[in-house]
């Protein structure tokens, strides 16, 4: 007979906001072995350990949200040094079949880890990239909440008392508008202009408090990305809030995710076939990562107004009869594969602006002298040698053209 030493055993756990439910199962049979509840705490994740491997030898851990709700039950485990699976909620037709409860859930769980329908590591949620997805998050939100500001500021100048809408329309720029509401008194006989002055000066100051939020967030995000991953900030048109949206999409431990291909479909790029019959056919795909897909979207728009080889590609495409949307697919799967290499393997050395300019220098050409070389603009270059401008690939063509320069 199998001892408890001996018995191999898998676990499961719904997650929910105040208590956990376990369950245990046999690794070989899949039988439901025992089920649990467990509170929130960190003595609630001890003891859940605890157990489950009273049941036998554990396995692994199939957890549901792992990046929500069970994000410290994930972190104590895998701390702990338990294997754990990223579980999706359970099948639907399954949940029609045999019900829903929290005990089926967490079952449901663990059988989905046994039989290897659920293979996803989860994100290590321990290091930078946490902290700068956590910025990004509430950036944001701040820069949605101001452009939602901006517009009733707007809207409320148009249908504003005449005289009031002149003084604020009367060949001002915007930041001076925002700074006249800031100073308007709300003493005025008119009870509509008085309380219409009330709530410009509310908005504006309301939008000045955001733009220094946003400032500040903007200067940690500058530091922390620049620092984690100065690569991916150094591709061509990648900025700094795009950069942070694909190191969240690929966590703090972005090897666990298997290939290019696999990083592709993380952030929604890879083409869906949708053939039937006679016709043979791809789509979008609209799954994925929509954050990380929106900063692809973001850098392949860039590059489509800017970089050079990315312009010639276009044309070049667009001859042979391919639409705009099929060109973009294209290369937004084309700058994940760029990236996913970059956040795996990550170049040792990076030619930096300052190693540039100093060749330059030796060499004694101008600015200009190396812009119309690369039939670009003198500024630009300018920009690359001062940081100000991020292309590694461009850097590297500049100082490999100055080495080749007697």
């Amino acid at each position: 007979m199998m001892t408890l030493v001996d018995r191999r055993v898998t676990g499961g756990v719904g997650t929910h906001a105040d208590v956990h439910v376990a369950a245990v199962c046999d690794t070989d049979t899949g039988r439901e072995l025992d089920t649990a509840s467990f509170p929130t705490t960190t003595a609630g994740y001890v003891a859940l350990a605890d157990w489950m491997t009273s049941h036998g030898s554990l396995d692994r851990v199939g957890i549901e949200s792992t990046g929500s709700y069970g994000a410290g039950l994930t972190r104590h485990l895998t701390g702990g040094g338990v294997e754990v699976i990223e579980v999706d909620r359970p099948d639907r037709k399954a949940r029609r079949r045999d019900g829903k409860t929290d005990t089926l859930d967490a079952v449901a769980a663990a059988r989905a880890v046994i039989s290897g329908r659920a293979t996803g590591i989860p994100k290590a949620r321990d290091g930078s990239v946490e902290a700068i997805r956590q910025l990004e998050v509430v950036y944001h939100a701040a820069s949605k909440d101001r452009t939602r500001a901006i517009n009733q500021f707007k809207a409320i100048i148009v249908a504003a008392p005449a005289g009031l809408r002149h003084r604020l329309r009367d060949g001002l720029s915007f930041q001076n508008q925002l700074g006249r509401a800031r100073r308007f008194s709300d003493n005025h006989p008119d009870l509509v202009e008085q309380q219409t002055r009330f709530a410009l000066r509310e908005i504006a100051r309301r939008i000045e408090f955001l733009d220094a939020h946003l400032a500040r967030l903007q200067g940690r995000l500058n530091d922390l990305v620049t620092v984690h991953c100065p690569a991916l900030i150094g591709l061509s048109c990648v900025g700094v809030h795009s950069a942070a949206q694909l190191l969240a999409a690929a966590g703090d431990n972005p090897q666990r995710i298997r290939s290019e291909a696999a990083f592709a479909k993380l952030c929604g790029v890879c083409p869906m076939p949708a053939s039937s019959g006679k016709t043979n056919r791809h789509r979008l795909n609209r799954g994925g990562d929509r954050r990380a897909n929106n900063a692809l979207f973001t850098i392949v728009l860039n590059r489509m107004q800017r970089d050079p080889n990315t312009r010639a590609y276009v044309e070049r495409r667009t001859a042979e009869g391919m639409s705009k949307k099929e060109i973009m697919r294209c290369l937004k799967r084309y700058v994940a594969r760029e990236i996913y290499n970059v956040l795996v393997n990550p170049p040792a050395e990076l030619v930096t602006g300052a190693e540039v300019r100093e060749l330059r220098n030796q060499r004694g050409l101008s600015l200009a002298v190396v812009a119309e070389q690369f039939s670009t603009c003198a500024i630009q270059i300018s920009r690359l040698e001062r940081g100000l401008l991020r292309d590694t690939r461009r850097l590297e063509k500049i100082r490999d053209w100055l080495q080749q320069t007697p």
